[in-house]
């Protein structure tokens, strides 16, 4: 049976692109991938194999459940979890060495009350953010206590900016301080962890004073930026394109209303495609009002309100044809579509788009090495 829906393209030769740019860009400082919500929905898997060649330093996903996954997969790299600590999870973060995310008080309650030896921790700060972590004015006591801890490894110390991707950046730089103030701290009680991280892709442009000795990347990785108020200079490349083909093409006469609500009716007599893809599928709902789809580097407006399976297409005079493959987002031989632009128009971010793609679009990988080289 033929495939007909939605395709979305992962180049996994555009993520070492990009991972490559980064590096240098990072003066090779050590990279912490984000490869979270199963790497942004590019494929937690596949996405990480292709690191751990390039030589990441660190993965980090957000469930213990996602590291596992990992693992089982043979992945080998050092994995942080980000969530909040499960301590009914311990014996398996033991198991595959998985490290693991402290991030208040009462963790380190649940820590001393494990039999098990050499739990890999890094201790997360709050300078700001106002989710995870211990306070930075609680910091020196949460210190403390840590290091009195014998089942644990403190390998790393870290916070997370709240807005890092913004042009305004007195906040950002207050944070930095406040954690900069931490890391004094631990110096002074011979707390010394080998990793200290704090930058994430919006500081890793925005604020390069805050890089340490270990960087977390995870949008710049699959080629967007976080935010449109960061130096775009850097020549990352989409790693995730979204296609879909045209299943119908209509005649219709001027002023006929086009999906629900009517909203969209057409001002002269014209043809309309209907392209089988939807916001179930990943497409943002709110693009209609200005979007379009691109095929042969045209432009062809989307017509009334994304449908959940379908959207429609003003294609005019066109030579577009039943079957073929539009592109919604990203990069390929039909022109670029760049989900910034998305995300401006609709007054969204990147994150949402990308992982939006719902479970029914395939998955088409594209890599010049063998499935068995990552």
């Amino acid at each position: 049976m033929k495939y007909i829906g939605p395709k979305v393209h992962i180049d996994l030769d555009r993520l070492e692109n990009n991972y490559n740019l980064l590096s240098k860009d990072l003066q090779n400082i050590p990279i912490m991938a984000t490869v979270k919500a199963n790497a942004y929905g590019h494929g937690a898997v596949e996405v990480s194999k292709r690191l751990e060649r390039l030589g990441v330093r660190y993965l980090a996903v957000f469930t213990i459940e996602e590291g596992i996954e990992l693992r089982e997969a043979g992945i080998k790299t050092d994995i942080l979890i980000y969530s909040k600590l499960n301590n009914t999870a311990l014996n398996e973060a033991k198991k595959y060495n998985l490290t693991l995310n402290i991030s208040s008080i009462v963790d380190l309650d649940y820590l001393r009350d494990f039999e098990g030896k050499s739990l890999r921790v890094h201790l997360k700060i709050d300078t700001g953010m106002t989710r995870l972590g211990v306070s930075h004015y609680k910091a020196e006591t949460f210190l403390k206590e840590a290091a009195q801890i014998s089942s644990i490894n403190i390998e790393g110390i870290y916070s997370h900016f709240s807005t890092g991707d913004e042009g305004n950046l007195s906040y950002a730089k207050k944070q930095l301080n406040r954690f900069n103030k931490v890391v004094e701290i631990a110096k002074k009680l011979n707390i010394v962890p080998s990793l200290i991280h704090c930058s994430n892709s919006g500081a890793i442009l925005n604020l390069p004073e805050s890089r340490f000795n270990l960087c977390r990347v995870g949008m710049l990785l699959y080629g967007a930026f976080p935010s449109d108020e960061v130096p775009q200079d850097l020549s990352i490349e989409p790693v995730m394109t979204l296609t879909a083909p045209i299943v119908e093409i209509r005649d219709v006469k001027a002023g006929t209303p086009i999906s629900y609500g009517g909203a969209y009716l057409t001002n002269k007599d014209t043809k309309i495609a209907v392209v089988q893809v939807g916001f179930a599928d990943g497409v943002p709902r709110p693009w209609y009002t200005r979007g379009y789809v691109k095929f042969k580097n045209k432009k062809f407006k989307i017509t009334g309100r994304i449908c959940m399976d379908q959207l429609m297409i003003d294609v005019g005079s066109s030579d577009i044809e039943l079957w073929d493959e539009v592109t919604i987002f990203g990069s390929n031989s039909n022109g670029t579509i760049s989900i910034n632009k998305i995300a401006k128009e609709i007054e969204s971010t990147t994150y949402v788009i990308v992982t939006g793609i719902g479970t029914r679009p395939k998955k088409i990988l594209r890599s010049k090495l063998k499935p068995n080289q990552g």
